[in-house]
């Protein structure tokens, strides 16, 4: 606990921490700001249900996927926004576990970073379908006419993927929040703030035994959380494993997706800690130090991450396969190189800045380069899932036809609503920073002082 003096000012007041937290849910007072922020994620959230409904009502033929890029903006997006949602239940779960207090400020934070993307990303699937409405045939459940779903095919581990992590992402952040959902209705003066912050802490009184069972419950879904982070990370990395198209039969896969996962929601962590810290005015809680943290985070991930574009590229010319050369140079050099230089210069080149500590302090430097990272994973989710379907074993069948309509690229466009929307309303009425885990770690350091 010796580091935890450089992030907090020690000289602040436990009650200080707790009414400043409160107030946020409690007395909303930067309601102008939110306001601004809600309306423009709703206007992408409207994008979102034009595209969904022209989507249904015409069909995926709305999209540009065709022979022999089956695959494209679809599962692009769907993988992009999975691997983002990592970094929450990552930097929450195992900072618990590694008991490193400065997780304290930045763990709903991540939280709610993690539950929202994986909504995003689970909504793609079913769009993928061609019939949606029959969704829930994927899932094993007993079936008069005794079908089962077929677990060969990706879209049965689609399922059990987005639900297993979305189950314990909500689990893991409602468990961590019952004290301060407590600490809300204590101090609610409105008679609905109070009984809805009441049942949601389920009747938290502050006991020792309370606090006994809560610290089991919480450090037992970390213990899952943790594991479940790298197994579903691999694990949508053998969809494209298991795929017959060159440049994606590399072993060095899972471990590069998890990586890469990891990575890019580092980035959008950091880039959500300096937006909220700035709207919230919490400058004195996610502090500089924070997001000094979040910067060495990244770039150490990002070292990871380039380290799997050497070997992917390594393991290509090395294996002696003539496709998997062709694949490899079509991405350096083909219509689609745009792809693979640009999450060069975004993941790589650009983030070596953050060697030098005044830009990782710096809230507006660290936002531009976390932006330039997802702008990089996106481009290399491109890369890897594109360009081999244009390089097929048959010359006969190489084509580079493949550009996303304007569907598709709304539909994009508005999964951020679909993020932003319900983290708008958490920002509102869900306090934003673990109060009491700050104060615990402030009299800690006290004490140590």
């Amino acid at each position: 606990m010796a580091d935890t003096p450089h992030f907090l000012p020690l000289d602040m007041p436990a009650g200080a921490v707790t009414a400043q937290v409160m107030d946020i849910p409690l007395r909303f007072t930067q309601r102008r700001r939110w306001w601004m922020l809600l309306g423009a994620c709703s206007t992408l959230l409207g994008i979102f249900v034009i595209a969904v409904i022209v989507l249904f009502t015409r069909g995926v033929g709305v999209w540009g996927s065709n022979t022999p890029v089956n695959w494209a903006f679809d599962i692009l997006n769907y993988i992009w926004w999975l691997g983002i949602g990592h970094a929450g239940t990552f930097i929450s779960a195992l900072l618990l576990l590694m008991e490193r207090p400065w997780r304290n400020s930045l763990n709903r934070l991540a939280e709610l970073m993690t539950l929202m993307a994986v909504c995003c990303a689970g909504l793609y699937p079913i769009m993928h379908l061609g019939r949606p409405q029959y969704f829930y045939w994927i899932a094993p459940y007993p079936s008069t006419l005794g079908l089962w779903p077929q677990f060969k095919s990706p879209t049965a581990w689609d399922f059990f993927a987005v639900l297993s992590y979305l189950l314990v992402s909500v689990l893991f952040l409602y468990i961590g929040a019952i004290p301060d959902f407590a600490a809300a209705r204590d101090r609610a003066k409105g008679r609905g703030q109070q009984v809805v912050y009441g049942i949601l802490a389920m009747g938290w009184r502050n006991a020792a035994t309370h606090w006994r069972y809560w610290h089991q419950a919480y450090r037992v879904i970390a213990l899952l959380a943790v594991p479940l982070v790298f197994s579903v990370s691999s694990g949508y990395s053998f969809l494209l494993n298991l795929g017959l198209a060159a440049g994606w039969h590399s072993t060095v896969f899972p471990p590069y997706f998890v990586a890469g996962a990891v990575f890019s929601g580092f980035a959008l962590v950091a880039l959500l800690a300096c937006g909220v810290r700035r709207l919230l005015l919490l400058d004195n809680l996610i502090t500089a130090r924070h997001l000094d943290m979040l910067g060495r985070l990244i770039l150490a991930t990002g070292w990871l991450t380039a380290y799997g574009y050497l070997a992917d590229i390594f393991m290509a010319f090395y294996s002696g396969e003539a496709q998997e050369r062709e694949v490899t140079l079509a991405r350096m050099v083909g219509p689609t190189a745009w792809s693979f230089w640009l999450a060069i210069f975004c993941n790589v080149v650009v983030l070596q800045a953050l060697w030098w500590p005044w830009v990782r302090r710096h809230a507006g430097w660290l936002s531009l380069i976390a932006l330039a990272v997802l702008v990089g994973m996106w481009c290399e989710r491109y890369m890897l899932l594109v360009t081999p379907q244009t390089r097929d074993f048959m010359p006969s069948a190489w084509s580079d036809a493949y550009s996303p309509t304007f569907w598709e690229v709304a539909l994009f466009i508005g999964t951020f609503g679909v993020f932003g929307v319900p983290f708008c309303l958490f920002l509102r009425f869900v306090p934003m920073v673990s109060a009491f885990e700050v104060k615990q770690a402030l009299h800690r350091s006290r004490e140590g002082a």
